[in-house]
């Protein structure tokens, strides 16, 4: 029976064959045959993949038949929009990513010249994340030759500028809607209520965790905006009722809610990666440590079906090793 792609050219093959048989006999597998399945994982089809490639659909199909063919296991499984590549893939894509981007590296300067300027990868994304998790990631790439350039912002004003083209990546505190963007999940947040130690211990120890949020009356709240987004959506899931506080400090920018907090100016929630260090150190005290913690899951996001150049595949692969470790 056949179906169709994401973009609705018909498919029969854009899933892993019901019985892959066993592997073929063992040799070097096929630089062609790599490339085009670094292009499918990455591009979250076939038909993306064969856009970026220059490859007619059936084309790519059969080259991925084959790989799965030589390996004996499944890469990919039939999404209702698209594949989804299989725990073989995602370890196949790790190992093959870094070598074959350094190729297409070589290639793209012997096809160009070696004095043809680089094309700046254009990365947008949460000011904080950007400062505290990407850059220092993204730093020894500038040896390499990658040009970066940053932008900061909001995921809603972003991710319309990622589908007209105005950046290459986004940082997204969601995965996004529809066929044009692909995104993958990079670094999960755990949000955590916190003060400085003199209004810890003004609030009393456990009061908060017994009383709820009565414990935080006539504490100051230091929040990124007016509206409160973050406090609200934790006083939600852990306190199971609505905020009603007004902020005594807005700043748009959650390292600058870090410093008034540490410098004593009330309670706020954070990102944990953000004040892992001043919990260590104790400038911050947790209020409360509940069972099940706010979890936000921020994205890498790309444009799906686009030809890319080498500096944009090497940035976002090694932040999605990267991240990892995050």
């Amino acid at each position: 029976m056949s179906h169709e792609d994401s973009n609705g050219l018909p498919n029969t093959t854009e899933t892993a064959a019901a019985s892959i048989p066993e592997p073929v006999a063992r040799g070097p597998l096929d630089l062609t045959l790599l490339r085009t399945f670094l292009a499918v994982h990455r591009a979250g089809s076939f038909t993306g993949a064969a856009r970026v490639l220059g490859l007619s659909q059936p084309t790519v199909t059969t080259q991925i038949r084959a790989l799965e063919h030589r390996l004996g296991r499944a890469l990919f499984e039939r999404l209702p929009r698209g594949v989804a590549a299989t725990p073989i893939a995602d370890d196949l894509a790790i190992r093959v990513a870094e070598p074959l981007d350094a190729l297409a590296e070589v290639a793209e300067r012997d096809r160009f010249g070696a004095d043809t300027p680089a094309e700046p990868v254009h990365l947008a994304g949460p000011a904080e994340v950007l400062c505290v998790r990407v850059l220092p990631v993204l730093a020894p790439l500038i040896e390499r030759g990658v040009l970066l350039r940053i932008t900061t912002g909001l995921t809603d004003d972003l991710l319309p500028s990622l589908r007209a083209g105005r950046y290459d990546l986004v940082l997204s505190t969601g995965r996004p809607r529809g066929r044009a963007l692909v995104a993958v999940p990079l670094m999960d947040e755990e949000f955590v209520l916190v003060a400085a130690p003199r209004w810890a211990e003004r609030i009393g120890p456990d009061r908060v965790a017994a009383e709820g949020p009565a414990a935080l009356r006539g504490v100051p709240l230091v929040s990124y905006a007016e509206d409160l987004p973050i406090a609200r959506r934790y006083w939600r899931h852990v306190f199971g009722t609505r905020l009603t506080e007004r902020a005594a400090i807005t700043v748009p920018d959650l390292r600058g809610v870090l410093t008034a907090v540490v410098a004593g100016a009330g309670l706020t929630v954070l990102p944990r990666y953000l004040c892992a260090a001043e919990l260590a150190s104790g400038a911050l005290v947790p209020l409360l440590t509940p069972e099940d913690p706010p979890i936000n899951t921020g994205f890498l996001v790309r444009r799906a079906g686009t030809a890319d150049h080498p500096h944009l595949t090497l940035v976002h692969d090694h932040l999605v090793r990267a991240a990892r470790t995050w």
